[in-house]
């Protein structure tokens, strides 16, 4: 696993998950409308497909999702990897279907490497991925695939909209996207709710080629992120490189469960990397 993951480092994630201007740091060694409401609801069929249209598609993507924009790079590469160990486990046990990313600090890459490696799922023969924002405080993932945030996982969880009226196209086949929605007064409270559960358990179950790709808020700063643990199969930290001490990541690994640790990635990110950095193997 260090090999994938040292690899990685290089170059991939933006700073800062809020989708701000990155800051430059030296490189580490190693629309839509409004569905009208029924007068009465019936159990919702669910889409993983994405129910409500992208309208701006993959041309207005962030430049760092290089898993779409620079597929025969070494950093895509190594996403690649990072994709095989979630697909065959090195224990041998079946493919982990749920998958989550957290940090120690904000702006370490979390969400970057997320939505890379959604994409990279997305584009294997068998599999569809299922980008799930659960980031309700500072959400970057709509943002990230040029997809509107105006309804999504805050308002299925408050009751407000189904489950299939807020999952959304993203332009790349196979790859859908449940954005966060408007920020609510209470995350905490909606992400440890008994809806999450039966959110998760209803995707996993009507579609088994799914993977569910999930981006939660850094582990030390809000308490949902150890409840959202409970419900994957798999865990990625992800550490800026010469930002989160030794002891916190330390502090994170002993707060969550250690057999659903895939690995720490160490990652770091310079704007130029994109242009002047990203080789290929041909």
């Amino acid at each position: 696993m260090g090999k994938v993951f040292k690899a990685l480092n290089k170059a991939m994630s933006n700073p800062d998950d809020s989708a701000s201007p990155p800051a430059s740091t030296p490189e580490p060694s190693i629309k839509t409308e409004r569905q009208p409401t029924p007068a009465k609801r019936e159990t919702p069929t669910v889409s993983v497909t994405g129910s409500m249209d992208n309208t701006s598609g993959v041309n207005n993507w962030d430049e760092k999702l290089v898993a779409f924009s620079a597929p025969s790079s070494i950093i895509t590469e190594n996403i690649r990897h990072l994709r095989n160990r979630i697909l065959h486990p090195p224990s041998g046990g079946p493919a982990l279907r749920r998958v989550m990313t957290t940090s120690a600090l904000p702006g370490e890459g979390k969400s970057m490497l997320c939505s890379n490696l959604a994409i990279s799922m997305a584009q294997g023969l068998e599999q569809h991925a299922l980008l799930v924002d659960c980031d309700l405080r500072r959400s970057s993932l709509a943002q990230m695939l040029a997809v509107n945030n105006s309804q999504g996982l805050s308002n299925y969880l408050q009751h407000d909209r189904e489950l299939g009226e807020v999952i959304r196209q993203t332009g790349l086949p196979k790859l859908s996207l449940l954005p966060s929605g408007p920020r609510p007064m209470n995350p905490a409270e909606l992400l440890d709710s008994k809806r999450v559960g039966e959110m998760f358990d209803e995707l996993s179950n009507r579609y088994d080629d799914r993977f569910i790709i999930i981006d939660t808020p850094p582990l030390p700063m809000a308490a949902e992120t150890t409840v959202l643990a409970e419900q994957v199969d798999g865990i990625i930290i992800v550490v800026r490189w010469g930002r989160a001490a030794r002891e916190q990541v330390k502090q994170m690994t002993e707060n969550l469960n250690k057999d659903k640790i895939i690995g720490v990635l160490y990652n770091a990110f310079e704007k130029y990397i994109l242009r002047a950095k990203l080789t290929c193997y041909e």
